[in-house]
């Protein structure tokens, strides 16, 4: 039994890795959407990425069947080894960013750390500088350590500590008890990937001896931690970037996890338990394990449905009561077609009270009245009733209005083979509709039960449009706080980690509103660049309001001059031609202007002798330079504000989606 004991405990290990395999993978497909438009998202998928790699080729060592296949594994193993410590700075120095600390020096750094990490793969794959011999050991194979590993194993150290030190730096920098409680818990759970993937196998002294179940047993609580500390980072780096609410981005979340890696790992251990045992039940192990696999799939899929409320307010992820309160107007909302059921059954109900073949609902409108619900032939529909007919009808209670167009009686009114009733609010002074009864005879003439029965279902069909009135008023309201909602939701998300120049940063609809078209455009970017590196026309300019101005806020720190002196480059530098520069060639000319004149800030006199042109002449070239500039800007927020209108869209059908 305990001879057995390295091997099952290996195979546990196995089973814990692939799940961190499927998990991992899980989350970076998650987070793909939002690493286009986030730093930190961006950097965590590279670290998950990395650590994914270590973790796979490690279980395709185990089940390779070649001491050859072995060696290739591991050693392509080591892109993720290699390049975990230069994605973890990455992450950390996108940490730091987001908290207002911006260095060019870090930026620089990151590049620096991942080419350093392509070095050390390189020479783990085609030398024996880095690791060398195949030592092929029971579940545990792995390549000795070559005289460069201490070297490695330094520089692997020292970079992850200085990566947990800016970490470090940036919760210091934190100024809310959120933010701050984020940040300590991405601290200690960034510590899970230079611990889970460095190469400990190569610290041991005697390469040749089997692993004892001592070590497995560590390895696994090891895996385990790792497993755990990654779910808490995943969980907390989900918040950056996001626009939506934390309860949105917490429920989304959830619902991705135990949807996607939560029923993949389930289907996982029920392939591993069935393929490591024999017959069940009296069937082959291939028609048991396909059996209990799409049980597995099934049960999973139907307890997630089953038990989603409660697990919802275990992991509080609609503990608001605003969220709740919002729940459940969505599930009680009365759409038309459940209007129209409703109105149909109060209608088959009349028809059935006063023996008549015909009954129909209509409700008044500003264009007269509109059919909602009818049962039974309708040869004339309300639509055909003439305008005073109807706009008696329509009267409040009480207001004959002249002389009526309609004969009435015993409380309804007459119009040709119909007794109509008006359909009242519940307060008795506003007329919603009509509720029309094909006539069985010339005048009404109900009993006692006829009458009490069908006042009951008058009321009923009102109640349902004064309902539906009411409704779509709440609908009409919260429609039009949506925008204001959007801009409060956008400035929080913002202002979590940037602080007072997000917070007092001009709004969207503030933001380059119009300005675009503004004659004076041309203008505000001539000021602007007269003004390149300092001057009012530059921090005083309207350009400031841009929306891509704004966006450029974080990569510069928070200053609302580097921002716009940053657009101002980027769109002098997309008016460079394509090739090798040149100060003669026409089509140069424009670029050259622009970039001696503004960036480099040379003198008139300077540019038009570099270019051997008159001053008149520069001026007029400069107009044309300057225009081309602002169509450019232009174009850029046009860009800008339309990805905004996306991510708004995209983020509404989330919100919707998180709902259901």
């Amino acid at each position: 039994m305990f001879e057995e004991l390295p091997d099952f405990l290996s195979l546990v290990n196995d089973v814990i890795q692939a799940a961190i395999v499927v998990f991992g993978g899980s989350v970076a497909l998650y987070n793909v959407p939002h690493s286009f438009r986030d730093r930190v998202t961006r950097a965590f998928n590279s670290l998950i990425f990395f650590v994914i790699i270590v973790f796979f080729a490690e279980l395709a060592v185990t089940r390779t069947t070649t001491a050859v296949a072995t060696e290739v594994w591991i050693r392509l193993q080591w892109i993720g080894i290699a390049m975990v410590p230069a994605a973890q700075f990455h992450l950390a120095d996108a940490l730091l960013v987001t908290t207002g600390d911006i260095s060019r020096r870090r930026r620089l750094s990151v590049r620096v750390w991942y080419l350093t990490g392509v070095t050390f793969f390189l020479l783990a794959l085609f030398s024996d500088l880095l690791v060398n011999e195949l030592h092929v050991i029971t579940h545990a194979a792995h390549l000795g350590p070559g005289p460069l590993f201490p070297l490695f194993a330094v520089y692997y150290w020292l970079l992850s500590a200085a990566s947990v030190n800016m970490v470090w730096r940036a919760r210091r920098r934190c100024l809310t008890h959120t933010t701050r409680r984020r940040m300590t818990m991405i601290l200690i759970a960034i510590l899970a990937a230079p611990l889970a993937v460095f190469p400990y196998l190569l610290l041991s002294q005697d390469q040749g001896r089997d692993i004892s179940s001592l070590f497995w047993l560590l390895l696994i609580a090891g895996n385990l931690t790792v497993g755990i500390m990654f779910s808490l980072l995943t969980y907390y780096i989900a918040y950056f970037g996001a626009i939506s609410p934390d309860r949105v981005v917490r429920v989304r979340l959830f619902k991705f996890m135990a949807r996607v890696p939560l029923a993949a790992t389930i289907v996982l251990l029920v392939y591993v338990g069935f393929s490591q045992a024999g017959s069940v039940l009296g069937l082959r192990p291939a028609t048991a394990l396909a059996v209990f696999l799409v049980l597995a799939i099934v049960f999973s899929e139907w307890a997630i449905h089953a038990f989603k409320r409660p697990l919802e307010r275990v992991f509080q992820l609609t503990d608001e009561p605003e969220v709740r309160r919002i729940q459940e107007l969505s599930e009680r909302v009365l759409t038309t077609r459940d209007l129209h059921q409703f109105l149909e059954s109060v209608l088959a109900a009349t028809c059935e009270v006063l023996r008549s073949p015909t009954a129909f609902v209509a409700a008044f409108t500003a264009d007269g009245p509109q059919l909602e619900a009818v049962v039974g032939p309708l040869e004339a529909t309300p639509e055909a009733l003439p305008d005073d007919k109807w706009q008696q009808l329509a009267r409040p209670a009480g207001n004959s209005g002249g002389q009526p167009a309609l004969t009435s009686s015993n409380g309804f009114f007459l119009w040709r083979d119909y007794w109509i009733r008006p359909l009242l609010d519940r307060s008795g002074d506003l007329r919603l509709g009509i509720l029309g009864v094909r006539a069985r005879s010339p005048e009404p003439d109900l009993s006692e039960i006829e009458s009490a029965t069908f006042e009951r279902l008058a009321r009923l069909a009102a109640d349902a449009l004064e309902d539906r009135i009411l409704q779509q008023e709440v609908f009409a309201a919260v429609e039009g706080l949506l925008p204001q909602v959007t801009e409060l939701q956008q400035r929080r998300s913002a202002a979590t980690f940037g602080g007072t120049n997000y917070l007092i940063a001009p709004t969207d609809a503030e933001a380059g509103a119009g300005l675009t078209s503004d004659p004076e455009f041309n203008s505000m970017v001539w000021d602007a660049l007269s003004h390149y590196w300092g001057g009012p026309k530059l921090t005083d300019s309207p350009l400031m309001r841009l929306r891509i101005v704004q966006r450029a806020l974080m990569e510069e720190g928070g200053n609302p001059t580097n921002a716009l002196r940053e657009i101002l480059a980027r769109a002098v530098e997309q008016q460079r031609p394509d090739g090798e520069r040149s100060m003669t060639t026409a089509e140069w000319l424009l670029y050259n202007i622009l970039e001696l004149k503004f960036i480099q800030g040379q003198k008139v006199r300077d540019v038009a002798r570099r270019l051997a042109m008159s001053e008149s002449d520069l001026y007029r070239k400069q107009r044309v330079a300057i225009e081309n500039v602002a169509r450019t800007i232009s174009s850029m927020e046009e860009a800008a504000l339309e990805d905004v209108d996306r991510t708004l869209a995209n983020q509404e059908h989330e919100t919707e989606s998180a709902g259901d």
